[in-house]
């Protein structure tokens, strides 16, 4: 038996409103009969909240990634997903299939106008992949799902079986590639930071140094600079990487320099140091100086500090 899968992301809002209704009643009943979490489960692997309703209905045909009065829902029939977790032989099949309209809500694409598309796509069975690895699923496992619903041939709004098997693949392949990197490197500590009203660290005016790169003044001499990080999401702001593997945010307003990160090696081949934040949060650094959070997302880059 083969599935045609329709994700539908965009919706008139009677007609959505009138399928949210329908869900109510039939969410309520399925919710007290399942076991596991599975909205939190795959939130928790990559370390958010889950701002996400689910909704089981039979209003729709299969599973629908939507925004409907500022909320973000998952809709799925219950009948389709249990048909998938027959067909693939494997919870995980099913779990997929949420995993990847979850994907299409982190990556934007239902902020969009249209429909699918196969770019969209593949980057939310990317995402499927990277998840289902960090929950324990095998590569199989992960790819069983889309393996039972996607067509053989690719159409207009989606890609081939082929291709969008890869794209979890490479998912997939991501994610175990930073667990193997977190399990190698050495773990920080747990000790919470101790507040105390230590005053800022001084930077000298650049007209009083000779340097061709910013000089930062340590408690016990100066640290030069040897790096810089540029975050996409604050692209003004300077944060600079110390000899000492300190990463700092200067603010040359207020002469003053905070240190808001350190930088380790890990035993990564493809991500050879990580970067821990004060809030023990990890970025991942490749050796061409890209800066990746723990869903495998590019925020910054490292650069010389020039």
């Amino acid at each position: 038996m083969t599935f045609q899968p329709r994700f539908f992301r965009h919706f008139s809002g009677l007609l959505l409103a009138a399928w949210l209704l329908l869900a109510g009643s039939v969410s309520a009943q399925s919710s007290s009969n399942t076991k596991r979490d599975v909205l939190r489960e795959i939130t928790d692997v990559v370390g958010l909240k889950p701002r996400f309703e689910l909704q089981a209905t039979t209003a729709v045909q299969n599973a629908a990634a939507v925004v409907y009065g500022g909320k973000r829902f998952l809709l799925y029939n219950p009948n389709f997903v249990a048909a998938v977790n027959r067909a693939g032989r494997s919870d995980w099949a099913g779990i997929s299939i949420l995993a990847h309209e979850m994907g299409h809500h982190l990556n934007g694409h239902t902020l969009k106008a249209g429909g699918s598309n196969p770019t969209d796509e593949l980057e939310a069975d990317e995402f499927s992949g990277f998840v289902l690895r960090k929950m324990g699923a095998s590569l199989a496992e992960a790819q069983a799902g889309m393996a039972v619903v996607s067509d053989e041939e690719a159409s207009p709004t989606h890609p081939g079986r082929s291709t969008r098997l890869k794209a979890i693949g490479e998912g997939w392949q991501r994610a175990s590639q930073q667990i193997a990197a977190s399990n190698r490197t050495t773990a920080p500590s747990a000790a919470p930071a101790i507040v105390s009203s230590r005053p800022a660290v001084t930077v000298p005016s650049r007209s009083n140094s000779s340097a061709s790169t910013p000089v930062v003044m340590a408690s016990n001499g100066q640290m030069n600079v040897v790096g810089k990080i540029t975050f996409r999401s604050k692209p003004d702001q300077p944060f600079y990487l110390t000899s000492r593997l300190n990463v700092i945010r200067l603010d040359h307003e207020d002469r003053t320099a905070q240190v808001v990160g350190r930088i380790t090696r890990s035993n990564s081949e493809e991500y050879p140091f990580v970067l821990v934040d004060d809030q023990n949060h990890r970025l991942f650094i490749n050796a061409a100086g890209g800066v990746f959070d723990s869903s495998g997302r590019q925020v910054a880059l490292l650069s010389d500090p020039s």
